[in-house]
């Protein structure tokens, strides 16, 4: 059965559109894996992380925010699309330092990425509280990526030493693992309509507003 259905309704078509949290969290989780095992010193380089970040981290996240707005979810597609348009600039972050644009001839200063890092945290942090409102797992992978953001803007600004960066490794490393349980428990307690991976109610102050 398709999952994009068109249905004539009162003289307009209305498109059913399936959930895209599972390919959104996917896209995350695929990207974070592979960024983290970089900054964990397991792998070395960003020049294989790039397309991941083209393809999963920013076109999976991006898609699946575009179809959160037919679902007129702006929770979903803000987080999706800003997350997916943070890794398309990333790529291209990377393709200017590996001198894949420009030839190496482009001057740059890293600590304007320290700005953008600490612009992200500040959108986590409120995104984050609307996490509660959703579940728990989705509450701790944006607590994770309040983690990140944390740990990415002081170690690139060079407010602190080494442990901001591990911070930010390990962190990196928690939202690829929460993520993919996530994308799991979407996909299959969708399939199954039923509950076969627990994500954990809404809470917090705000859970019940406008029940």
């Amino acid at each position: 059965m398709s999952a994009v259905n068109e249905m004539k309704v009162t003289g307009h078509v209305q498109e059913k559109v399936a959930n895209p949290t599972p390919l959104g969290l996917f896209g995350l989780a695929i990207v974070t894996l592979v960024a983290s095992s970089s900054k964990l010193g397991i792998t070395d380089g960003t020049a294989y992380i790039i397309p991941w970040a083209l393809f999963l981290g920013a076109s999976a996240q991006f898609v699946a925010g575009i179809m959160d707005y037919k679902h007129d979810n702006t929770f979903g597609a803000t987080a999706f699309c800003a997350y997916g348009f943070f890794w398309f600039s990333m790529a291209m972050s990377w393709m200017i330092s590996t001198g894949m644009i420009g030839k190496g001839s482009i001057a740059f200063d890293p600590h304007q990425m320290g700005f953008a890092f600490l612009g992200y945290f500040i959108f986590t942090i409120y995104m984050t509280i609307g996490a509660m409102g959703t579940n728990k797992v989705l509450f701790i992978i944006f607590f994770l990526i309040d983690l990140l953001f944390l740990g990415l803007f002081i170690n690139t600004l060079g407010l602190g030493g080494h442990f901001w960066h591990m911070l930010a490794a390990y962190s990196e490393l928690g939202i690829a693992i929460f993520s993919f349980y996530g994308s799991a428990a979407a996909v299959l307690n969708t399939h199954y309509g039923m509950t076969i991976l627990p994500i954990g109610d809404a809470f917090g102050p705000f859970a019940n507003a406008g029940k």
